[in-house]
């Protein structure tokens, strides 16, 4: 995990401080180093918090191409990045990384070199040729990317905190976070404070103030799969299994291990050296770590269970709540917290986890009551989810006009 921070402007560099400042405030993101460049015009200030994975010798960033000036700041990781450096002949160091390889990229293609990017990623380039700002979010938005105009200058951070302290207006809370106790959309619970969407590409020219914003990729609309359940299971495990090389660390990793399908398939794909799970004393009907064990004595992994009590709670809340930035309504955060912190107690930089098939697989219960109707969920057996059929049921009856 990186960080950027920066802003923008006709004045930006009598701000240096003040972005130094903003980088500083995301330190944690970025142990191996904070630094922060001014561009050549003095129009525009990056920071950049680096945490090195793949030379711990690298230089930390931000990034400056010597003959256009051209200045990146840069969070996340290019996975394809060697194989589209050699399919745009473009040259890299042994001992450079995807983010020299981004300031090439773009420096020879421009914005679209952003098409050609497999990651995750976050990243902010000034072009002083042309006085503009570009930001920039990976597909599907897994780097977070906040920004804010203010005085005719644009800033922008890794952080909605970083950014609650710069600016000369009040900070308001917006009136959906009060009544429905959640920001929506690409609203931040902070008026004047937006999240970059996804796959949205923002430009900002300075001598004009005026701000683009276009979605440099779509979800590809395509036909309904129409074959036999067997091929669609034998596709996908194919297309799965595809990715792993790639996405595979070049280091000694960790992976959140469950007793859930997630994580016990990319377990069996990436054979990790250590496993980690969470359990709580008391509570067996969550308690998943018998499972975990079978599969990691299976891949021969190490497996360390951590059990955190009450006690660990209050500790850790404190800690939580500044790193969530704004409240979240998930409480396995507390679980993912623990099992970081440690992780980060093994020495280990790298963690792998099964977050979002069960979003896109349709794999949860509630999505199950909504496809297949309550009834077809009641009548699995599933009691605990009888009040929420009942609810659907009633919502149905309402809007039918029989409720």
């Amino acid at each position: 995990m990186c960080g950027i921070a920066g802003l923008a402007g006709g004045d930006a560099v009598r701000h240096e401080k003040t972005v130094a400042a903003m980088g500083s405030s995301q330190h944690h993101r970025g142990p191996d180093g904070t630094m922060h460049a001014a561009a050549s015009d003095g129009r525009a200030v990056l920071a950049m918090n680096t945490l090195l994975i793949v030379d711990p010798h690298a230089m930390p960033g931000p990034y400056r191409d010597r003959a256009t000036g051209i200045l990146i700041a840069f969070n996340g990781e290019i996975y394809n990045w060697r194989q589209q450096a050699a399919a745009w002949g473009i040259e890299i160091g042994e001992r450079e990384t995807d983010a020299h390889f981004l300031l090439r990229a773009w420096t020879k293609i421009g914005p679209s070199c952003l098409d050609g990017l497999d990651g995750m990623f976050a990243l902010a380039v000034y072009d002083p040729r042309a006085a503009k700002l570009f930001l920039a979010r990976d597909r599907l938005g897994e780097k977070p990317l906040y920004w804010r105009l203010d005085g005719g200058r644009l800033a922008f951070a890794s952080e909605v905190s970083t950014l609650t302290g710069y600016g000369s207006a009040p900070l308001v809370l917006r009136p959906e976070v009060t009544a429905i106790e959640t920001p929506t959309g690409v609203d931040t619970p902070f008026q004047g404070i937006q999240l970059l969407a996804p796959a949205t590409l923002l430009s900002f020219d300075v001598p004009t103030g005026s701000i683009d914003q276009m979605t440099w990729w779509h979800l590809e609309n395509r036909s309904p799969f129409t074959g036999a359940y067997d091929e669609a299971l034998a596709r996908f495990s194919t297309i799965l299994a595809e990715q792993i090389p790639l996405r595979s660390p070049a280091c000694d990793f960790a992976l959140l291990l469950s007793g859930g399908l997630d994580s016990a398939v990319l377990a069996y794909l990436m054979r990790p050296p250590v496993c980690v799970t969470v359990r709580y004393r008391g509570q067996d009907r969550l308690d998943e770590s018998s499972t975990a064990a079978v599969i990691a004595r299976d891949i021969g992994a190490e497996l360390v269970v951590v059990e955190p009590d009450h006690v660990d709670f209050t500790q850790a809340l404190p800690h939580m709540l500044r790193a969530l930035d704004y409240p979240m309504g998930n409480a396995s955060t507390f679980s993912e917290h623990m099992a970081y912190r440690k992780i980060s107690d093994l020495g280990l930089r790298v963690v792998v986890g099964g977050l979002g098939p069960d979003e896109f697989l349709m794999g949860y219960v509630r999505q199950a009551l909504v496809l297949f109707e309550p009834d077809a969920v009641l009548n699995a057996g599933l009691e605990a989810y009888r009040p929420l059929a009942a609810k659907l049921l009633h919502t149905a009856g309402e809007q039918d006009g029989v409720g």
